[in-house]
């Protein structure tokens, strides 16, 4: 009876009347054994209804691929593959959400370099002493119950740089596994050693003075300029989207735990992308090879069977687990944080307690909040970013996890989670429990307690004021854990010509009520009177004055049309067409053998499809289905030497692609050419068109500060390109409009580069003064405004940090002031 009923699923499988396409792939947990499984699939003279891929970790769950639907591999007449339950291996990825950055991101993030020891090496004073670490109580809780971490903690995320000086000595021996290529060691370095370096060079150059720059939403803020040219999503490939988000998130382990064993899991590739197949795999590696604690610094929409199932088994083994609950900014059920049984669900809070606009909320799926937003931790090439999103408030709680650890090694997670639970109350109901506190968290599962510390707060937030007035504000500090500390004041941030004091200057707390004290910012007046202007009558030119003014304006005329003239020509000058001719390459069939599994060349495709001369394009070839063992070679052949390629590229055994780097030369005129891809007795094409490099425009002058004052400041101007400047650098000629400010006659971009600053000089003047500073270049005039303010407080917004210091321990508030 049962071989009727194999025979007549077999046959359905035969019979089915849908159109050939790409298999489907499922995770399948079924009944039968792999081999028994295997065998199932391809059933004796009938085609095959399916491909075992692998097992997921689980004696019973495998992935499978299919031509069937789900619908129609669940109702296989008989079920010959003796399916218990099955599910669509879903694709996730870590970028998205609403974690928008501050523009411009603060200069001051990081900057603090001084080498400062922690863990058993030399970190960046900006990450080991950070303000989100004070928040939580990082050092207060270390040093006061004596724990710096044990255990090893998992993270399952893009990778990690095992080169890492901070990192490396507490990476578990190999380095974790790289579930994206099927081999040991979870270095996210592997995703551009396999291609051409994206960065200026390989590792990039240090970069000790550059200012934060903006990328993108999984990374933030990366101080090394160099470095984040690859994620400024600025023309760089997608491919790059969350590369380094792995050792950032480590890295926030590692502050709050020094001590604790890093298991990289690779399961995310470094465009952010991962498949859920992955995910359960490094779940189950991560608990079969002695991790304590895993970190899962992502979230699904939709809900997996076998994804709950995993962490059951976890939880079954005292795994302890936390996850982020997503970047939305709503009250969205999100998984793994959902499943608070087997996941602590982490939300994002800023440094004054309140819900990050772009956290996720709701008990549903928030156990505990941490701060998320600025968060200084390593990043790749050793050096630092900071990072908004859940994705770095999760790392605290698993860190502080390999704390509680520390001081009782049997907890579990429910136990965990209690500990975790005793948490500052906030006011915001959907952040769970409250916002993570390590002295509370060990205090709940240990007899002592944490030192003395306290908070700080600031009434009101925010002042108006015109020039010559005074604000003052009530600053406050409340103990925590009955400490009765001496609170020293302090006040940075006044503006140009303005004090700032605290009084009393230090305030005693007595365990239980908060102190206060008084902040004066007391600024001055500025001189009114009517603006610079020139005399109502003017003695009258002589003749040759007037004629050196009148040559003077043609120069600059003749100046502004002889670039126009060229920018308009250039593209012109270079009129001929250059034909190459390249034989293609080809080879012979004769003998060739089929590979197992009788995958095929399906295509080859470029992105970009349009490129300039010396740039390059990335070209990817897709097979019909995974590689054979010893995988797969692919010849490859330009016709046209405005393009190469390699000669070959190999898909992994096991793998479906493979891609490759299409390099280009300078030309003189739009190029066609045709890539080609050969495998199997296969052809396949792809265009690709190079076009002349275009010389850049001028885009853009800034001037930093906008407004100063006259005679004792200066501003910085900066002059931006379009893109690098040519062979020579360009110049950029400079004018004021008013002698209250002076700036050079010109201003070089170097070759290469794509900006340069130039110093905008002022003189004293009695009234606020209006001055535009223009740029002109190729035929682009652009201007800024500058306002030269006579002595007195400058208008403007300005921000008031007032700190409170006790002996090692200092908490800070800030305050803004808009001077009219």
């Amino acid at each position: 009876m049962k071989c009727r009923m194999w025979l007549a699923g077999a046959l359905v499988a035969l019979l089915w009347a849908t159109p050939a396409r790409a298999d489907n792939s499922f995770i399948v947990r079924s009944r039968l054994s792999l081999q028994a499984l295997q065998t199932a699939c391809t059933p004796l003279l009938l085609p095959p209804i399916c491909t075992v891929v692998r097992g997921l970790g689980d004696p019973q769950l495998f992935l499978i691929t299919s031509p069937l639907d789900l619908n129609g591999l669940l109702n296989l007449v008989g079920n010959p593959l003796g399916i218990l339950d099955a599910e669509i291996d879903q694709l996730l990825s870590l970028i998205g959400g609403l974690n928008l950055l501050p523009a411009p991101i603060p200069a001051t993030l990081m900057s603090d370099r001084s080498s400062v020891p922690y863990g058993g090496t030399n970190v960046w004073n900006s990450y080991a002493n950070q303000t989100a670490a004070g928040i939580v109580e990082v050092q207060n809780a270390l040093k006061s119950f004596n724990v710096t971490g044990t255990g090893i903690v998992a993270d399952i995320d893009t990778g990690v740089d095992p080169t890492h000086p901070v990192l490396q000595p507490v990476l578990v021996p190999g380095d974790g596994y790289d579930f994206t290529r099927n081999q040991p060691g979870g270095s996210e370095l592997n995703d551009i050693s396999s291609s051409p370096c994206p960065f200026t060079s390989c590792p990039p150059p240090p970069c000790p003075n550059c200012s934060p720059a903006k990328v993108n939403q999984s990374t933030a803020a990366v101080l090394d300029q160099s470095t984040a040219a690859v994620l400024d999503g600025n023309g760089t490939p997608t491919q790059y989207a969350a590369f380094g988000h792995g050792t950032m998130v480590m890295g926030i382990i590692h502050l709050v735990a020094p001590t604790a064993m890093l298991m990289p899991l690779k399961a995310f590739h470094s465009d952010g992308t991962a498949s859920l197949s992955d995910i359960l795999r490094a779940i189950y590696y991560a608990v079969q090879n002695g991790a304590n604690v895993i970190n899962m610094s992502f979230d699904l929409k939709a809900s997996s069977a076998e994804l709950k199932k995993a962490l059951d088994y976890a939880n079954q083994h005292g795994v302890i687990c936390a996850a982020s609950a997503g970047n939305d900014g709503m009250a969205e059920i999100v998984y793994p944080a959902a499943w608070q049984t087997d996941v602590m669900g982490v939300a994002s809070t800023t440094d004054q307690d309140a819900r990050s606009s772009f956290s996720n909320f709701g008990i549903n799926i928030v156990w505990v909040a941490a701060p998320g937003e600025g968060i200084v931790t390593t990043y790749p090439f050793n050096t630092y970013a900071a990072g908004w999103g859940t994705s770095f408030s999760a790392p605290f709680v698993s860190g502080g996890a390999a704390l509680v650890h520390s001081l009782k090694t049997t907890t579990i997670q429910s136990g965990a989670a209690a500990a975790v639970a005793h948490a500052v109350p906030l006011a915001d109901a959907g952040m769970g429990n409250g916002r993570l506190d390590l002295c509370l968290t060990l205090a709940s599962v240990a007899t002592s307690s944490c030192s003395p510390d306290y908070s700080v707060s600031v009434t009101p937030s925010t002042a108006t004021i015109t020039a010559g007035q005074q604000a003052n504000f009530t600053v406050s500090a409340t103990p925590l854990h009955n400490s009765t500390p001496t609170v020293v004041w302090s006040c940075t941030g006044a503006p140009p010509q303005a004090t700032c004091t605290v009084s009393p200057s230090s305030v005693m707390l007595d365990g239980k009520n908060a102190a206060t004290a008084t902040a004066t910012l007391t600024t001055i007046a500025r001189v009114f009177s009517p603006p610079l202007a020139l005399p109502r009558y003017a003695p009258p030119m002589r003749g040759w004055e007037m004629l050196e003014a009148l040559f003077a304006w043609l120069a600059v005329l003749l100046i502004i049309c002889s670039s126009s003239r060229t920018s308009r020509q250039r593209p012109g000058i270079a009129a001929t067409a250059v034909l190459l001719a390249i034989s293609l390459c080809t080879y012979s069939c004769g003998g060739y053998v089929t590979p197992s599994g009788g995958a095929t060349l399906s295509s080859v495709a470029l992105n970009p499809t349009s490129v300039n001369g010396g740039s390059s394009s990335m070209g990817t070839v897709m097979l019909s289905g995974p590689a054979p063992t010893g995988g797969a070679q692919v010849l490859l052949t330009s016709d046209n030497g405005a393009a190469s390629v390699p000669a070959s590229v190999t898909v992994a055994a096991g793998a479906s692609s493979a891609t490759f780097t299409v390099s280009t030369s300078a030309v003189t005129g739009s190029t066609p050419v045709t890539i080609s891809a050969s495998y199997a007795g296969v052809t396949k094409t792809a265009s690709l068109t190079v076009v002349p490099q275009a010389l850049p425009t001028l885009s853009s002058l800034t001037v930093n500060p906008t407004s100063v004052t006259g005679g004792a400041q200066s501003s910085t101007g900066t002059v931006t390109l379009s893109g690098p400047a040519p062979t020579g650098g360009a110049q950029i000629l400079l004018t004021s409009g008013n002698g209250a400010a002076s700036v050079p006659a010109s201003v070089t971009v170097a070759a290469g580069a794509s900006s340069a600053t130039f110093t905008v000089s002022t003189s004293a003047v009695t009234g606020s003064t209006p001055v535009t500073i223009s740029a002109s270049y190729a035929g682009v005039t652009k201007a800024a405004s500058l306002t030269v303010a006579p002595p007195g407080t400058p208008a403007g917004t300005y921000t008031l940090t007032i700190t409170g210091t006790s002996g090692n321990v200092s908490h800070s508030t800030t305050v803004q002031v808009t001077v009219n």
